[in-house]
């Protein structure tokens, strides 16, 4: 990969540089090492691994933040010949002078996974992705198509050479694009004032006026990303691929949602069997900008950072029945708050007909909860209202074991763990100038 695809913006900070991955599937080792930037050095080190039998899975490099003459090498690599890993590392401090910071192996049971602390962290994982978004399954209905293919590929290389803070590429999509969105958006539209929530039929006038959400016209993420921090300060940031849902959710911790920018195949306008931009900007974007909607996605992603990971895979769950797929009261009818149901012409309708089972949200029970992907969900969870929703998910984040809590400072775009004294007293100097404030705002309205 060319070092150019991993430079990293923002200033170099004191906690650990280094991405710790939580779970050494597999047998997987990560370290990662820096080298001077000198001829054959890079392939020097990768010599002393192919002899000692060590094969290599993943790398990644870019330039050092800390030293300007060097570059960092992320590599992954089959943890089987220990012993002979142990060697190569010493050779590489001892004798060849490389800086190694060994990642993933001898984890204690109970160490908490590595997380973001810094929404510049969230260039770490951007790239760690499932897929990447030109690889396509044989039963995609692009799959045959080498322009649709070609095309994949160039959404899936802006997002991969993005980095934080920089604006995101704008795309001059295809009249074949726009026609296929168009069909997307008249249909949703069509059935968006009987069928979704009063909160997303209260943005989405809004994205048409100031996004250009229009049937002929596909929105820029950029536009909409300003949109969305002037109303709840969550932003978009395009993604190449499938995150896992551990680094997905760190993402919305920092209310950042990762949406991918490409469009399904033109051959089947209503049916796409990966989340797209229409999923993204019709189903999840008009939420966004609802302030309850918001605090109630991110208390998702604050729960999951650190979290062991089963519980990652319940929040996963949670996630998937109410900001995907739920269901809220409305007075005395029901309406659809899940961005893949509001993406979803079909299901749609289907979700709040007589055929599916309706429950009440227990996430207790919701968070356990087998579904399926691929066909329209057999069960749905109704939330009272976010608010309601929000105080369930506090008491169940209670029960996660980790032992300390988070917070999110808007302020220096960083999470703070609040594990000592002085954390605790930081919090409390702050909650209690926002009492103030309040105090000082209800005497004022006597």
């Amino acid at each position: 990969m060319d070092s150019q695809h991993c430079k990293t913006n923002g200033d170099s900070f004191q906690e650990s540089m280094y991405i710790e991955e939580s779970s050494n599937k597999n047998g997987v080792i990560s370290l990662i090492f820096s080298l001077k930037e000198e001829v054959g050095a890079l392939a020097k080190v990768l010599r002393t691994f192919e002899e000692k039998g060590i094969n290599l899975t993943h790398i990644e490099s870019r330039p050092s933040r800390l030293n300007k003459d060097e570059y960092e090498f992320f590599i992954n690599l089959e943890g089987k010949n220990v012993p002979a890993l142990d060697k190569i590392i010493k050779s590489l401090r001892n004798d060849i002078g490389v800086t190694v910071h060994e990642l993933s192996r001898t984890k204690k049971k109970d160490t908490v996974p590595w997380f973001p602390r810094s929404i510049q962290e969230l260039d770490r994982f951007a790239n760690q992705i499932l897929s990447y978004g030109s690889e396509l399954d044989a039963d995609h209905p692009g799959f045959k198509d080498p322009v649709y293919r070609a095309r994949r590929k160039e959404f899936a290389d802006i997002a991969y050479n993005y980095r934080h803070g920089q604006p995101i590429p704008r795309v001059t999509y295809t009249e074949e694009e726009k026609k296929t969105w168009g069909t997307v958006f008249r249909e949703l539209k069509s059935l968006y004032p009987t069928h979704a929530c009063y909160e997303h039929n209260h943005v989405f006038p809004l994205l048409e006026k100031y996004c250009g959400y229009r049937e002929d016209n596909i929105p820029q993420l950029e536009d909409i990303s300003k949109f969305l921090q002037t109303c709840t300060g969550f932003r978009l940031r395009p993604v190449a691929g499938l995150l896992s849902s551990r680094d997905f959710l760190a993402g919305l911790a920092f209310r950042v949602f990762h949406s991918t920018q490409y469009i399904r195949h033109a051959s089947k306008p209503m049916y796409t069997p990966e989340p797209d931009i229409c999923h993204e900007l019709l189903g999840h974007v008009p939420l966004f900008a609802d302030p309850s909607f918001a605090q109630f996605s991110q208390e998702i992603g604050l729960a999951s950072l650190g979290a062991p990971d089963d519980f990652i895979e319940k929040l996963a769950t949670v996630y998937w029945f109410t900001v995907e797929f739920g269901l809220c009261k409305e007075g005395d009818s029901l309406k659809a708050y899940g961005a893949g149901l509001l993406s979803s012409f079909g299901e749609l309708q289907y979700c709040l007909s007589s055929k599916p089972e309706i429950q009440p949200l227990v996430l207790e029970k919701t968070a356990v909860q087998k579904y399926p992907v691929t066909e329209f969900q057999p069960i749905y969870y109704v939330a009272e209202s976010f608010k309601d929703a929000k105080e369930k998910l506090r008491k169940f984040a209670q029960t996660i074991p980790r032992p300390f809590s988070v917070r999110y400072n808007p302020y220096t775009q960083r999470i703070e763990v609040l594990d000592n004294a002085k954390q605790l007293k930081n919090l409390a100097d702050t909650i209690n100038s926002e009492i103030g404030i309040l105090c000082n705002a209800l005497q004022k309205l006597k």
